[in-house]
């Protein structure tokens, strides 16, 4: 039963990303999009925890690799991975896997400090390391340098920002909600 349970959520989550590639794209001359998927990556590692977060994106990123266009945008197949936004796109499921092992780790015993320890969580995984693995994209790919890459991926961080304190919301609301859920897999009292 427990691991029927886990299938289904790491599958939720992955369409969660998918319905979130619904929500258009803006384009920017850097060749990578801003888009809503990084609050997926985020709300997975919050609510799933480091494993389930990380195999929700896995999931989503191989359906995007067999050509399914659930990138925002419609995009899909093997081709975005060559893009200069691929740093991005394999920065998810390392971002997925540290935020839900940093909110794992930091306290979350009443929905305040769950939604607090989220936005912390969602920081460093969604934002800081996704982005790390983007602008090393951005180099390999792009042939930016290494300034031009990190200057460029500067214009993502507001954005992200809020992402973040959406993914904290969400989770406060889960916590009230559901006071037994399971964050970074430990039970909110």
């Amino acid at each position: 039963m427990k691991s029927s349970r886990s299938l289904a959520l790491v599958s939720l989550f992955a369409a969660l990303l998918a319905v979130f590639g619904l929500i258009p794209k803006i384009d920017l001359p850097l060749g990578v999009p801003i888009t809503l998927q990084t609050l997926g990556v985020m709300l997975a590692g919050c609510m799933l925890g480091p494993k389930k977060g990380l195999q929700a994106i896995l999931l989503f990123l191989a359906a995007v690799a067999l050509g399914l266009p659930l990138l925002s945008g419609g995009r899909g197949g093997f081709g975005v991975f060559m893009a200069p936004s691929a740093g991005y796109l394999i920065g998810f499921p390392f971002g997925a896997f540290v935020t839900g092992w940093m909110m794992n780790l930091l306290p979350g015993s009443t929905p305040r400090s769950a939604a607090i320890s989220a936005f912390i969580a969602s920081s460093l995984g969604g934002l800081l390391t996704v982005h790390a693995f983007g602008v090393a994209g951005l180099v390999m790919l792009a042939k930016l340098t290494w300034t031009q890459a990190f200057f460029g991926t500067l214009v993502f961080v507001p954005g992200d920002l809020i992402k973040c304190a959406m993914c904290a919301m969400v989770v406060h609301t889960v916590a009230r909600g559901v006071p037994d859920w399971h964050f970074g897999g430990r039970a909110v009292k």
